[in-house]
């Protein structure tokens, strides 16, 4: 896969725009005295699905469409967020849409999903027993099948970089959550098209180790994902051709364990009144966690997404 260009990316950001409108990026000045640094936000709980995988599947399915692949169902498996972008975008393409979740998924993501017009399917004690049974009845029933990571998906997440960068000039680091891998790489590419120097750094869940062992190894590595706040970071087999990117243009990956993100999220809401999940949280934490060596820099998280289920929410800010 190579990246797309900045033509492709402002094509892209057409087909976002046909739908919402460009996120925000905001200096906090209460999160920057937390954080010891200039911190910018990019707001992606401010989409229409309080994701940014909706990016991702509105330029999917338009390209599918203009490849002449459409299909009148579309399957694909997730822990909620990616499956009500795909609903979202599936239907905008006059497809219907099937998910297949986890058993113990996240409640208000199923609800979130099927009020969007998919059906829902459980499956498997995890995201990879759901990915593999969704795959194998696509096949099955020559359905197409969604894949998790794909260069329309980067296409997609490379347009929320490209506002951040263009907005703000220039950021020194920039940290970024990883599940499957289209995000970083997004981002990645919007650096690329924009000859920027930005230093990109992968964040992940200390529960769920994959991305982080398979970088560090420069191959696959399959761990367990136990994290129980950040479920848009419980990937427990990495994408091949996403490592191999990664380990070409992304500086490294960090862990962060759910007490971590647990504070992050405390942080995001006691700083800048805004509601972040688990993985949205993330890449806070990581900024948190790293301190003093930021000082004087400016730096941007990703708040990848808010959507968290209000018991789990309220657990959290309880403390």
């Amino acid at each position: 896969m190579t990246f797309p260009s900045p033509q492709i990316i402002e094509d892209a950001c057409r087909i976002v725009y046909e739908a919402m409108p460009p996120t925000p990026q905001y200096r906090w000045p209460l999160l920057c005295q937390r954080a010891g640094c200039e911190v910018w936000l990019k707001h992606e709980n401010h989409g229409p699905l309080g994701a940014f995988k909706i990016r991702s599947a509105l330029v999917y399915f338009r390209r599918l469409r203009e490849a002449g692949g459409a299909a009148r169902l579309a399957v694909t498996a997730t822990r909620g967020n990616f499956g009500q972008a795909v609903a979202f975008a599936a239907r905008r393409e006059g497809m219907e849409a099937v998910v297949y979740v986890p058993h113990g998924n996240s409640p208000g993501k199923n609800r979130a999903m099927q009020s969007l017009g998919a059906r829902l399917v459980e499956h498997g004690a995890d995201f990879e027993e759901a990915r593999q049974e969704a795959q194998r009845w696509a096949k099955a029933e020559n359905h197409h099948y969604v894949p998790s990571f794909h260069e329309w998906l980067v296409e997609g997440t490379a347009t929320y970089s490209w506002e951040l960068f263009r907005a703000v000039e220039p950021i020194d680091v920039a940290f970024v959550p990883i599940g499957m891998g289209s995000g970083i790489l997004g981002m990645c590419a919007a650096r690329q098209a924009l000859g920027l120097k930005t230093e990109i750094v992968g964040v992940v869940s200390a529960h769920a180790r994959a991305y982080y062992e398979s970088f560090a190894r420069r191959e696959v590595v399959v761990s367990p994902a136990g994290t129980r706040l950040a479920d848009g970071m419980a990937v427990p087999a990495p994408n091949a051709g996403a490592v191999a990117l990664m380990c070409e243009h992304v500086s490294r990956v960090v862990m962060v364990t759910d007490d971590e993100v647990a504070a992050a999220m405390r942080a995001v809401f006691d700083d800048t009144h805004n509601v972040a999940e688990g993985a949205g949280a993330a890449a806070v934490a990581a900024i948190l966690q790293e301190g003093a060596g930021l000082r004087g820099k400016r730096v941007a998280a990703v708040l990848s997404g808010g959507n968290v289920d209000r018991a789990m929410f309220a657990e959290v800010l309880s403390g």
